[in-house]
């Protein structure tokens, strides 16, 4: 078979693929971009974009159920899910279309639609999704496949029908009772959209709290959230075996400390016990590129990995899962390709928002993870109930925490779980990024009344 050579190849037209065959382009490298399915990556077609117009729509219907606690009477609220979906739909085609459009137009660029794997460090052989394959050969190969959700080894599962991350979005009617098995990030935000939308939820969670990379406080404040919502947590339980049809499925619960497991039955289960890198179908080892017990890309701070003249980007190579993170892999090679060569990931501050309602908003250090690492540690810690703008939105669940370095004065990490969490992080964030001492936060004249004003009180509570 005849290669076709290039300067670059990209595998993967996630966020950090599909921008970066700009970037090669523009200076002048003949490019190949590989996606076995949809431009545009997870985030675009299976992830944030239709999973949070999703949860705009459950919003929507949790403030028109509670319309009568402002004085507003409506009549009975119900959710028409195909609408819903259609919405979504709508959404994903616009923002797919956007970056198939700007993909397509690149010039010095071509796009095969199929599946690759390596055949040596510098070449690959690509299945087209049409019939037939391409062999292609590069100096340098950019890999962005991304990660694919986890379906555990339970016994039943390969024959009873169960919805993913991706699957359940395509519902055309709201489930009667349905069984989340995992109480991470996307469980939690599919439960909680699905009970809006009018289901029984129940979560089934191995660990003994909820989002555990998050501090226990804010675990036990989370669950109070859901659980006020209608939503049944079980915490240290596990799916032992499933069975069932649609509508109709027995899933098999073991609790700790309980010496005989319990049945949960309900219309529809829902796996969202993780998302694993898709690296197994590559051939990695033919190129000499190390994996991870999990299967992610090994990579240096530059995100190279063990083999010269290949790059992983994006979720494949694990670490925090994000799409700006993503985004933030390609700036960053850009930097290192056609740049001053300086960027790194090492020590980079990253944020990130958990989708319910209220968000839960993240950045930098926990307090256990900054005592851990040598500092001394001032806490500032504040409930939502204390925030003028929550009360007169009557959007008080939730708290605000920022971890301070007592000796610098320096923000080294801050949670907020409440209305806007995601807006008020991002403004800690970028006093973390410019060097901004907590005091300067403390004493700004933030608008009154807004949400952002709270930082005054917050920080006044420095211990």
């Amino acid at each position: 078979m005849t290669a076709q050579h290039y300067d670059a190849i990209v595998i993967g037209a996630g966020q950090s693929g599909g921008p970066l065959t700009g970037d090669l382009t523009a200076n002048g490298y003949k490019t190949a971009l590989v996606e076995r399915s949809r431009l545009g990556g997870t985030c675009v077609n299976w992830g944030c974009t239709p999973t949070k117009t999703m949860v705009g729509s459950a919003r929507v219907a949790h403030m028109a159920r509670r319309a009568a606690d402002y004085g507003v009477h409506t009549g009975n609220v119900t959710v028409d899910l195909e609408t819903v979906r259609q919405r979504k739909r709508d959404i994903v085609t616009m923002f797919h279309d956007g970056s198939s459009n700007a993909i397509h137009s690149t010039e010095n660029l071509d796009v095969y639609m199929g599946s690759a794997r390596f055949i040596d460090r510098q070449t690959i052989e690509v299945e087209l999704n049409d019939g037939g394959t391409r062999r292609l050969t590069a100096e340098r190969i950019f890999i962005n496949t991304g990660t694919e959700p986890v379906v555990p080894d339970v016994p039943g599962l390969d024959s009873t029908p169960y919805l993913t991350s991706t699957s359940i979005m395509e519902l055309g009617k709201v489930p009667d009772h349905l069984i989340i098995i995992g109480g991470g990030y996307i469980g939690l935000e599919f439960g909680q959209m699905f009970r809006r939308f009018g289901a029984e939820v129940t979560i089934v969670n191995r660990g003994d709290r909820l989002v555990s990379r998050e501090e226990p406080e804010i675990s036990e404040v989370v669950q109070e959230i859901l659980e006020a919502d209608g939503i049944q947590v079980l915490l240290d339980s596990s799916l032992e075996s499933v069975s069932g049809t649609e509508g109709s499925i027995r899933a098999s619960i073991s609790r700790k400390g309980q010496t005989q497991s319990h049945d949960l039955s309900g219309s529809h289960i829902l796996i969202a016990a993780g998302r694993t890198p898709s690296t197994a179908d590559l051939d990695l080892g033919k190129a000499g590129v190390e994996t991870d017990d999990r299967g992610a890309v090994v990579v240096n701070g530059r995100l190279e990995t063990s083999t010269p003249g290949i790059w992983a980007i994006g979720d494949v190579k694990g670490g925090p899962a994000f799409t700006h993170i993503s985004f933030d892999d390609g700036r960053i090679l850009k930097q290192n390709l056609f740049g001053d060569g300086d960027g790194s990931i090492d020590g980079r501050v990253v944020p990130y928002v958990v989708f319910i309602d209220p968000e839960l908003a993240r950045v930098g250090l926990s307090e256990q993870e900054a005592r851990q690492q040598g500092y001394e540690v001032s806490v500032a810690s504040m409930p939502m109930t204390s925030v003028a703008r929550a009360l007169e939105t009557d959007e008080t669940r939730g708290l605000m925490k920022a971890v301070i370095d007592a000796q610098t004065s320096q923000i080294l990490g801050a949670t907020v779980l409440g209305i806007a969490g995601g807006e008020i992080m991002s403004i800690i964030h970028l006093a973390m990024l410019t060097g901004t001492p907590y005091q300067t936060l403390r004493d700004a004249p933030f608008a009154h009344p807004t949400v952002a004003e709270a930082l005054n009180n917050l920080f006044s509570q420095v211990e």
